[in-house]
């Protein structure tokens, strides 16, 4: 796939460890949207879905098939900004697959297959013309035929995963104690907070 135009990233990436008493191992990582800057990537030359803003969401790179991550740089968090991106477009597919008519999803969930690993590569793009990361064409060869592949087709075309993708009430809250303003949000599950005893603690943050 040749090189694609960059976009333009503005915004922060902001990612917390959620777990009962702060355990390492006994929680997951959460994507909060920065709610004084928060983290949005432009598409370059107008293209459908122009601008895609996650909402809250569990993330681990998950959308990114474990194959690609043998390689060097292809660790979760070694493109934050662009993971982010790719793993809401999944979240966002699921949840307009599944019939949840939420505007949140709207536009990033009405994209194809093919959109979502082409919205990856633009944001890789970016993230080397804006100096966040290096140039590493293997890297990217890699990540590209990762995101394309059957395994990646698979995971996109899930039906019944919206639900379990849902942020616990719980974990929102420990999100807004750990960071006022971050709020309800519409990729919640509904219900009120549990009293859990559980904790955040931010473990990335990236800034543009």
């Amino acid at each position: 796939m040749p090189e694609p135009e960059p976009g333009a990233f503005k915004g922060s990436v902001l990612v917390m460890w959620v777990g009962e008493g702060g355990r390492s191992g006994d929680g997951r990582f959460l994507f909060v949207p920065d709610p004084r800057n928060p983290l949005t990537f432009r598409r370059p030359g107008g293209r459908q879905a122009t601008a895609i803003r996650p909402e809250m969401m569990y993330t681990d790179g998950g959308s990114i098939p474990r194959v690609a991550q043998i390689f060097n740089g292809l660790s979760p968090w070694g493109y934050a900004p662009a993971y982010m991106i790719h793993d809401w477009l999944f979240v966002a597919r699921h949840c307009r697959r599944d019939g949840d008519g939420d505007p949140a999803y709207v536009g990033a969930g009405d994209l194809s297959f093919r959109d979502s690993y082409q919205v990856l590569d633009e944001a890789i793009a970016t993230l080397v013309a804006e100096r966040k990361v290096a140039r590493n064409d293997v890297a990217r060869s890699a990540i590209t035929a990762a995101v394309a592949s059957p395994v990646a087709r698979r995971l996109w075309d899930q039906s019944g995963a919206c639900a379990g993708e849902k942020v616990r009430p719980e974990d929102a809250a420990a999100a807004e104690a750990a960071i006022p303003g971050s709020g309800r949000h519409p990729s919640m599950a509904a219900g009120p907070p549990a009293d859990g005893g559980v904790t955040a603690v931010v473990v990335g943050q990236v800034g543009f």
